[in-house]
């Protein structure tokens, strides 16, 4: 039975998203019988410290990923060479390209899932993620490092132009570096508006017949506030709700909704359980995505699969991944945003958007993008009906 073993990562870091990619990885190879594990870097000295957010426990997890975890991936490659002579090994966050140093270069790839902290450590503003001055230094280390994959899948095309834009000279002949878009992390279809809106009810949010939704976190490349403005600009045309989904709503946003009077509109549903978000996907007026940058955009996918039309922002790689199937406007126009859901209340052009949502969506089934990263790695693909 061939094998892969993924690298997932540093428990401490919570990082979801990368989380849920693994796990998604890690189903997806089982389910064509390849003998899939996870690799991570093990709480050694990161247990003794209250948070590795920041401060000296930044440090202490530190030493947890990147000294004390290439050791054991050496000590295991080199004690039981023979074991892991045919086995697949594939890094699932860019972040941890540094770990293609310890690995047989040649039977490992990597996921570039954005190119973001790198471009706002090489000072581009509109990457929208500034750095420290030890953070310039580890994204240019993950770069040097990311350079150097033999084999990397990128979630998006417009991701990979920009690591080419990065990385001059590269993928050289000897480099496979591909598109692999992202597959679902979880089952996203439509869930019946009664049952949607009872189990809305039962966890106590109160949303009434129609609301607006972004699902993400208080990131400034998120633009969460264009909700508000889109709202406000909309005045007595539109009196529904807004709902963030995500991260808790931060002073500034609750500062900005009193200023504009839209405060008691304004419904915040932190660390929405799965069953939650497909509720709000599913019984939403519009999904509003209005991101300045992203590498993906998972929400996009997702709300489309649930029957949500969506506005995002023109963009890349909004309108790449939301396959055109979506109505887009600059995020630096509330008036645009808040034309595009006033043209949703034709029921044709709403109708509309849904339907193509729906076949957008169907083209990141997991068993799809399986077969990709089978095929990267010189696994044997399996019948897509």
């Amino acid at each position: 039975m061939k094998r892969v073993v993924l690298i997932g990562n540093y428990p401490p870091d919570k990082q979801e998203s990368m989380e849920r990619f693994a796990q998604m990885l890690y189903a997806g190879f089982r389910s064509v019988g390849v003998d899939a594990e996870i690799w991570r870097p093990a709480v050694v000295l990161g247990k003794w410290a209250k948070s590795t957010d920041s401060g000296l426990g930044k440090w202490i997890g530190y030493i947890d990923k990147w000294i004390l975890f290439p050791l054991l991936l050496r000590w295991r490659l080199t004690a039981r060479h023979n074991a892991y002579a045919e086995v697949r090994f594939h890094i699932c966050d860019h972040s941890n390209a540094p770990y293609l140093g310890h690995l047989p270069l040649d039977q490992t790839g990597i996921t570039c899932h954005d190119v973001l902290a790198i471009r706002g450590a090489l000072g581009y503003e509109d990457a929208y993620c500034p750095a420290s001055s030890f953070g310039k230094i580890l994204q240019q280390w993950i770069l040097h490092h990311l350079s150097r994959a033999k084999i990397l899948a990128t979630v998006s095309k417009f991701t990979l132009t920009q690591l080419q834009e990065l990385a001059p000279g590269h993928p050289t002949p000897d480099q496979d570096w591909r598109v692999i878009y992202n597959a679902f992390n979880n089952d996203f279809r439509p869930m019946p508006d009664d049952e949607a809106r009872t189990l809305l009810h039962e966890k106590g949010i109160n949303l009434g017949e129609s609301f607006i939704l972004h699902v993400g976190s208080g990131m400034a490349r998120k633009n969460r506030r264009m909700l508000l403005d889109m709202v406000a600009v909309l005045g007595n045309r539109w009196t529904g709700s807004i709902c963030y989904a995500g991260h808790t709503v931060d002073s500034e946003l609750l500062a900005l909704a009193q200023s504009l009077g839209l405060q008691d509109r304004l419904v915040s549903v932190t660390g929405p359980d799965h069953e939650t978000l497909v509720a709000l996907y599913s019984t939403c007026t519009a999904f509003i995505f209005p991101s300045f940058s992203e590498g993906f955009g998972w929400p996009l996918i997702e709300a489309q699969a649930c029957g949500a039309p969506v506005i995002t922002s023109t963009i890349e790689p909004m309108p790449e991944v939301s396959g055109g199937a979506a109505l887009y406007a600059s995020p630096t126009e509330p008036l645009a945003f808040a034309k595009a859901l006033l043209s949703l209340q034709d029921e044709t052009i709403r109708s509309g958007f849904v339907r193509w949502g729906f076949e957008n969506a169907a083209k990141f089934e997991p068993e799809r993008i399986m077969n990709q990263y089978l095929a990267i790695h010189d696994l044997e693909p399996i019948p897509v009906s």
